[in-house]
């Protein structure tokens, strides 16, 4: 996912030795589209709520980016781009839309955590936010991933 707004790569740096790490710091980035959104996604993140996240491979491949994989670390910026969070990906699959299921829903977090809200909350944001001319297709990969909170500023 790309911030939204660009990070102050030195408060990343910073918020990245702070939080006792060493080598390389890893990307930095927002959920969702607008800054709105990446702030309530990163308060669900920080309640323990949201586990899991989901994106358009297609908008991975057509925006240069790594597929993510068991193990990567993120640091995650709030909506004005300010790091707050060390998350771990713990788990990562690829599916059709269509056969995203209820568990994967609910570990997301958002609205009632129900199949329904998710279906209709992602397809309005991946129509929205495609880069790529394929905005939504039920039909469309879907990287499914699952991580844990690490360490967070708040």
């Amino acid at each position: 996912m790309k911030p939204l707004v660009p990070a102050d790569q030195a408060a990343v740096e910073a918020f990245w030795r702070g939080s006792g790490f060493t080598g390389p710091v890893p990307d930095a980035w927002a959920f969702g589209d607008h800054a709105e959104l990446a702030d309530e996604l990163l308060a669900l993140v920080l309640a323990g709520t949201k586990t899991a996240t989901a994106s358009a491979l297609w908008e991975i491949e057509a925006d240069g980016d790594p597929v993510p994989r068991t193990g990567d670390l993120s640091i995650v910026l709030d909506g004005a781009g300010h790091p707050h969070a060390v998350i771990r990906t713990t788990q990562v699959r690829v599916v059709p839309f269509i056969d995203v299921d209820a568990e994967h829903a609910y570990l997301e977090g958002e609205g009632d955590r129900s199949l329904a809200h998710w279906r209709t909350a992602h397809e309005l944001y991946f129509r929205r936010s495609a880069s790529d001319e394929r905005a939504y297709d039920p039909a469309m990969p879907i990287v499914l991933e699952r991580f844990e909170l690490v360490t967070s500023a708040d």
